[in-house]
């Protein structure tokens, strides 16, 4: 580095794709990791960043938010460099102890079912070594850097899901700003992002571009996707079938399940059982513990009013729970194999009175999307240890009731903070490359790949 004002980034993960993301941010010698996620679409070491690009310890990382593509490699890189200093928000803290020992879990259940040998990638003792040595933090309370220089972060609400922050990088010379995940849209429970601080020059933007390939000539405003859903759910119910409605358990679990309770509660659908699982309600009693970083007026439902979803695994509870009307909140959100969601819908789609209604994206190599897609008669593989099943459900649709900004909100965001540098990250090739060519006019660009380094002048 030649002077202050200059810093290098280099994608690891999370360049031109969805997933790993982990982002290394070099600054006068110094090591900064923004997130330490896995790639959800790949197993074993394959899923993790490509950490053999760092040159040494990282001297921080600074975690935006609890989804496992931002945080699930953080305790592996714990346990190969020791010391570094982690940094998240409290709920996201929190959120992490959650996520991450279950992922531990389901890592343990993959390795004995597939045999893959990388797995688990760490252990719970890994895990809690990682939870000690994180630093819990406030939003907009600025917080030093370990360099002796002066740089600082601080996190910022960006209204993806609890606790989840952007991060205002500060260093002598130059000013980072990292979107993360963020959200402009008022959900349910979720209040949107807090709006840039207008006093502050960013010299660089990294920024997300997961809907950049999304017309937003589709979008319909969040009430009206309520609405929409609650016609599909009172169809469904009131003609004696189920509902499933595949959800992630952080974020997408706590806000659908609160917005049934509502629809139950005002009358627009049946009032019949609602059933959450495993680690949604985990992650549900830490909303209730930080629900003061809700919407102010967000009304958070007691977990007791959502009944526990047994054993989906055995084939015989699957149909118990789906002998009568109900709506069924389940992980994962893109019916991944071996999840709840993936297991009732092996059952659901062999008849044609039940419904099921994806909540948001659906990665286009996933057995959700498959199943969406595929027509009415055709065999649809959902599980892989088990056989194909033909779909006779034709009652299958996607809302959208993203987390994510639309492309018009990111290229908005782009214009109201006008930096001199962008780095286009978190998104499908076609998303990123949406993004670049129509919010980068008369700024220096980049659109890195795993691997490649970018250096940023200020």
């Amino acid at each position: 580095m030649t002077s202050s004002s200059t810093i290098q980034f280099c994608a690891l993960g999370g360049g031109c794709e969805v997933g790993a993301n982990s982002f290394l941010v070099s600054l006068n010698g110094h090591q900064v990791l923004l997130d330490c996620g896995t790639h959800p679409k790949k197993d074993g070491a394959a899923a993790l960043p490509a950490f053999d690009l760092l040159p040494r310890r990282p001297d921080a990382c600074v975690i935006t938010h609890g989804h496992v593509d931002h945080c699930g490699a953080a305790p592996h890189l714990a346990r190969m460099f020791p010391g570094i200093k982690w940094h998240a928000t409290s709920a996201t803290a929190r959120i992490m102890d959650r996520m991450l020992h279950n992922s531990v879990s389901v890592m343990e259940t993959i390795s004995k079912e597939r045999g893959i040998s990388d797995y688990p990638l760490y252990e719970h003792e890994d895990v809690g070594y990682f939870l000690r040595t994180t630093e819990h933090h406030d939003f907009m309370v600025p917080f030093p850097l370990p360099f002796g220089d002066g740089a600082e972060a601080m996190f910022i609400e960006a209204g993806h899901v609890l606790g989840g922050g952007s991060v205002l990088l500060r260093a002598p010379g130059h000013t980072l700003f990292y979107t993360g995940d963020i959200c402009r849209t008022r959900q349910h429970l979720m209040g949107g992002c807090r709006p840039f601080p207008k006093d502050i020059h960013v010299d660089t933007l990294v920024i997300e571009s997961t809907q950049g390939a999304t017309d937003d000539d589709g979008f319909v405003p969040y009430r009206e996707e309520i609405e929409r859903l609650a016609d599909a759910l009172n169809e469904t119910l009131q003609g004696g079938g189920c509902a499933l409605i595949p959800s992630f358990a952080l974020g997408r679990t706590q806000e659908i399940a609160n917005i049934v309770a509502e629809l139950q509660e005002r009358g627009r659908i049946p009032f019949t059982p609602v059933y959450t699982a495993g680690l949604g309600r985990a992650i549900y009693e830490v909303y209730q513990t930080f629900s003061d970083q809700l919407m102010p007026h967000a009304e958070l439902r007691p977990l007791r009013r959502f009944e526990r979803l047994g054993n989906v695994w055995e084939p015989g509870e699957v149909r118990r729970v789906l002998r009568e009307p109900c709506v069924i909140v389940a992980t994962s959100g893109m019916m991944m194999e071996n999840t709840p969601s993936a297991l009732l819908a092996q059952e659901m789609i062999r008849h044609g009175h039940h419904g099921i209604f994806f909540a948001g994206y659906l990665d286009q190599d996933t057995p959700g999307y498959k199943l969406l897609h595929a027509p009415a008669g055709t065999p649809v593989q959902l599980e892989l240890n088990r056989p194909p099943v033909e779909k006779v459900l034709e009652n299958v649709r996607q809302f959208r009731f993203s987390a994510h900004a639309t492309r018009s909100e990111l290229a908005d965001i782009v214009d109201r903070i006008q930096p001199e540098n962008v780095v286009y990250i978190h998104g499908d090739p076609d998303a990123v490359r949406w993004m670049e060519e129509n919010t980068g006019s008369g700024r220096r660009t980049f659109m890195p790949e795993v691997g490649q380094v970018v250096t940023l002048e200020a």
